[in-house]
């Protein structure tokens, strides 16, 4: 779906923070088939932004030497739309999260603050102005969901609701875990669940995800194996929502596919 502007509440943009773009910019060519434009950021960082089909769908760059001092590996980063970066940025702390960068205004491209729900998942909240985000979703090859897996999600939710206004139903999934999906405009935009107990028990804090769509996620998860990413989830049946899989790529970063049913497909476009 081609995007024009997004409703506040809506991840609009991803970026891969990487320890070798070059290496992750050959990955992601093959599997998505996606080309890069590379713009320069300062001497000694340039931000890539990745194409498909004339629009651009996401972006990496060199991870800074701060976050792997930190040992923090490689990572997707999900960017959610906000009407005024300062506005929400000022309840951030009285709806209980935390600010760790910002605001701050990224050249002319737009404002940015980086947060963390209570339970620790830290996310990008942006305001575009030269670039609003990603200009195409739900379509092969680009961004087909965003998920926040939690140690706390009922505080999560709690955080996201009162901070962005955006609405929330939560279900019980077939595993029998909760599954609380955010509607913004009337339309499904993200997730959050609990984060599984095994994940839990190996100190993975909790974290936004971002999945590809993908016409067939068997085929695009052997791919990804074959090209040297592993295994995190094979390609998994989920009721209502599609066929899904989770690959960490060479450089250690984990990212899903989702192969949508249509219902779920249509109900994403529909805003």
């Amino acid at each position: 779906m081609k995007i024009e502007s997004y409703t506040q509440g809506t991840p609009c943009w991803a970026d891969l923070a990487t320890t070798d773009p070059a290496a992750a910019k050959s990955f992601y060519a093959d599997l998505f088939g996606w080309t890069f434009e590379d713009a320069p950021m300062s001497e000694t960082m340039v931000y890539t932004m990745a194409v498909k089909d004339g629009s651009y769908v996401c972006a990496m760059y060199d991870q800074p030497d701060d976050m792997k001092q930190q040992g923090m590996p490689p990572f997707w980063g999900v960017h959610i739309a906000v009407d005024d970066v300062d506005e929400v940025a000022s309840r951030v702390e009285a709806c209980g999260g935390t600010i760790f960068h910002g605001p701050f205004d990224v050249f002319d491209s737009g404002r940015m603050v980086v947060v963390s729900d209570p339970s620790g998942g830290m996310v990008f909240l942006w305001k575009g102005k030269d670039h609003m985000g990603a200009g195409v979703k739900n379509e092969p090859s680009s961004i087909g969901w965003c998920e926040l897996l939690s140690t706390d999600p009922k505080a999560a939710v709690e955080f996201f609701t009162s901070l962005l206004g955006v609405e929330s139903e939560t279900a019980t999934m077939p595993s029998g875990e909760d599954y609380t999906v955010y509607m913004a405009g009337g339309v499904p935009v993200a997730g959050t669940m609990a984060m599984p107990k095994q994940v839990q028990e190996m100190n993975v804090p909790s974290h936004w995800s971002v999945y590809f769509d993908v016409e067939d996620a068997d085929a695009t998860f052997n791919k990804a194996i074959s090209m040297g990413g592993q295994a995190a989830l094979a390609p998994t049946d989920i009721e209502d929502v599609g066929r899904l899989a989770f690959v960490i790529d060479p450089q250690g970063a984990a990212f899903g596919l989702i192969a949508p049913v249509p219902e779920l497909k249509d109900a994403m476009t529909s805003g």
